[in-house]
């Protein structure tokens, strides 16, 4: 990967390669989940810190086989085991169900792919009544086992007391010099266990990431599916090659989204909200009928119905925009509580600050809501004019229905009905001359 990253922490659709695994483990209602770790162990163990996870240590990396024996000390003897691939984000779990099924009553369950490329894969030997015998891996392999397009994925179901005593009869005398977990496959035959296959034949479920090339196609194939799969639900997307997500995107009934959006966390978006080019979502809610324009950031804010933001706005955590309300272009808010039709149309910054209904903001006002060390509220009550390039420095109030003049600086509340004219008085010096150059 040339990355000081480990590779199980790279990141498909915004979540590690090993998170998607764990996540899809934990799904399956599974008793525990034991990741095995060897290089970079404690920077993997720090990002899954609190996921409910057993960790066990690879000192040595000596093959697959060496790999799932790190783990069996925590093992029960009764347990139905599932083999996954830290570096294998994409398997389903409806997949993993059909498969645990196929393990049954203490047969051995493999995961194999019809491969338009098998080329770099195990491959399946059968019988001549269609039994899967062994997995021969391809640097083992002869040239007419190498034309064989069912390979291994690696995943697979057993039960462990049969695990625990193949693991020990594993031998490492092939190319890589290592223990191969699909040699398991060869002693079940010899031991009379029954082995059964589940073939699948979508190749996007058992992809593995080994470096950069392949994470990126990864990751363009998973923003694929997840673009298909809305637009059968209705969505309509200007382009579905330029559209990102990277969490949770559920959407309403017609809505619109633009070329070049990314969408982050979990984001819920309403029915008939048209969604402008190179929008990023993070956490948030939009309103049905809001209109999102080009090129804004919406993150950990929620947007009511029939709202309009940007083009070139900035949502910030905690920012609440009641419905019909407007943040214009080059505005910026955090903390911020808009009222019904309230209006920020341009060039502003509204930060920890509640406004009423129908509130409006001329350009370049800001609420001057930090001194350095604290944080401090500006409150706007219902139907407040406030003129342009006006600062109003918090803590303070400003009453229904008042007026603030374009250009103040308001430091002191100013009462309802009032109209508040914080400025310098102006002079005019006759007979000026400009500097010239020397």
């Amino acid at each position: 990967m040339h990355s000081d990253i480990p590779k199980v922490l790279h990141k498909v659709g915004g979540r590690s390669l090993l998170a998607h695994v764990v996540d899809t483990a934990l799904s399956l209602k599974a008793d525990a989940v034991h990741v095995v770790v060897g290089h970079e162990a404690e920077q993997i163990r720090t990002a899954f810190e609190s996921a409910p996870v057993t960790w066990a240590m690879q000192a040595e990396q000596l093959g697959t086989g060496h790999a799932v024996a790190q783990a069996m000390p925590n093992v029960s003897d009764n347990a139905l085991l599932l083999v996954l691939y830290g570096d294998v984000p994409l398997i389903q779990a409806d997949t993993l169900r059909q498969l645990l099924a196929k393990a049954g009553e203490g047969a051995l369950a493999v995961l194999t792919l019809n491969s338009t490329n098998p080329h770099g894969l195990g491959r399946i030997l059968r019988d001549a009544a269609g039994k899967a015998i062994a997995i021969v891996e391809e640097k083992d392999a002869t040239a007419e086992q190498k034309t064989i397009k069912e390979t291994n994925s690696g995943i697979m179901a057993v039960h462990s007391a049969t695990l625990r005593q193949w693991l020990g009869r594993l031998k490492n005398d092939n190319a890589q010099g290592e223990y191969y977990l699909t040699d398991i496959v060869g002693l079940a035959v010899a031991d009379g266990i029954a082995v059964e296959t589940l073939r699948i034949d979508d190749e996007l479920e058992v992809l593995g990431v080994n470096n950069k090339v392949q994470l990126a196609q990864l990751e363009r194939d998973y923003q694929r599916r997840l673009a298909e799969r809305l637009l059968e639900a209705g969505v309509t997307l200007a382009d579905p090659a330029r559209f990102d997500v990277r969490g949770e995107l559920h959407c309403g009934r017609d809505v619109e989204i633009d070329i070049n959006c990314i969408f982050e966390g979990k984001v819920v978006i309403g029915n008939r909200v048209r969604i402008g080019p190179n929008v990023c979502i993070k956490n948030a809610v939009i309103g049905d009928h809001a209109v999102i324009h080009a090129n804004s950031h919406i993150d950990g804010a929620q947007v009511a119905a029939q709202c309009a933001v940007g083009p070139f706005a900035r949502l910030r955590p905690g920012t609440v925009l009641n419905t019909g309300s407007k943040i214009g272009n080059f505005v910026e808010t955090k903390k911020a509580i808009l009222g019904e039709g309230s209006k920020v149309n341009h060039l502003s910054y509204v930060g920890d600050a509640t406004l009423g209904r129908d509130v409006n903001i001329g350009a370049g006002t800001i609420t001057c809501n930090y001194d350095g060390v604290n944080k401090f509220e500006t409150v706007i009550e219902d139907n407040v004019f406030v003129g342009s390039n006006t600062a109003l420095v918090a803590p303070v109030k400003i009453g229904e229905n008042a007026t603030i003049g374009a250009g103040s600086t308001i430091t002191v509340d100013v009462p309802g009905e009032h109209l508040a004219i914080a400025r310098g008085r102006q002079r005019n010096i006759e007979g000026w001359k400009k500097p010239g150059r020397k």
